[in-house]
């Protein structure tokens, strides 16, 4: 609670949890005020906002709601930020953790595999990876994590190896430990804070990937995402921009949110190991 309460006194913290906390209230009541299939007709096509109460973002090209539209995707851009950075951290967490602890051999061949997937830039790797497995929200996730891994990896180590040599890691050696129940139970725990403070990086780069995916047509299909909106609004900009400004103030709010909550998060861990 008092790490909840410094964390809101920060104006960036504050800031990014409002912004976070309407993103997360627009995913949970997507089914309930919008449980029609978001892709189906609603309306006459590009119906202009503020016309029709029933619709008030109005509608597409094709009569579909551009508000069921925008909680929708918010609910895709969400699953697909939050998953994307767990898996990242875990994957990250588990080759640092391993390359760090074991030295040698192991941490060689771990670091030039970690090297490798760095040459190639992660937007690249996801698109090259959608192509050819073919898009949906698994494969988008999938791709996204391929290309996020290796900067909490690499944390993971440096923290793994100023930390391995501490009393407590050969106490845990001295009464015959297992060297992973050692690295994972012991050592991870505490190296494990400073690779959690990348998740805002990982979530934000996670949300813009997906909505440029989207907007280039390897997102999902089945679900509506803010990159599909935005593309799908390219052909009629002139005379209906608001297809494409809608959802991109909605997907620069929402990394902007998880940006400066994250800075929050880290203000609040450097003032908190001040303050200890």
């Amino acid at each position: 609670m008092i790490a909840l309460r410094r964390f809101l006194r920060t104006p960036e913290a504050a800031t990014g949890a409002l912004i976070l906390a309407a993103l997360l209230a627009m995913a949970l009541s997507a089914p309930w005020l919008f449980p029609r299939d978001p892709q189906s007709i609603a309306g006459p096509a590009l119906l202009r906002p503020f016309q029709d109460w029933a619709l008030p973002l109005g509608t597409d090209r094709l009569g579909r709601d551009v508000l069921a539209g925008l909680f929708h995707g918010a609910r895709t851009s969400l699953a697909v930020g939050l998953a994307a950075a767990a898996g990242a951290i875990l994957i990250g967490a588990v080759v640092g953790t391993l390359a760090g602890f074991a030295g040698g051999v192991a941490d060689e061949i771990l670091m030039r595999i970690t090297d490798a997937f760095q040459t190639v830039p992660g937007f690249l790797l996801a698109l090259a990876f959608v192509s050819i497995a073919g898009p949906s929200l698994a494969t988008v996730i999938v791709a996204i994590t391929l290309g996020a891994w290796t900067g909490p990896a690499r944390i993971a180590r440096a923290e793994v190896l100023s930390i391995r040599e501490r009393d407590y890691v050969a106490g845990a050696r001295v009464i015959g430990m297992h060297p992973l129940e050692i690295a994972f139970r012991e050592i991870l725990p505490n190296a494990l804070p400073p690779v959690l403070a990348l998740s805002s990086v990982i979530v934000a780069a996670a949300i813009l990937t997906e909505a440029a995916l989207s907007f280039l047509g390897l997102g999902d299909p089945n679900r509506v995402t803010w990159g599909g909106m935005i593309a799908e609004g390219r052909a009629v900009l002139r005379s209906a921009p608001y297809l494409s400004i809608i959802p991109g103030v909605a997907l620069v709010l929402t990394v902007l949110g998880v940006y400066l909550a994250g800075e929050g998060l880290v203000e609040t861990s450097a003032t908190r190991r001040i303050n200890a």
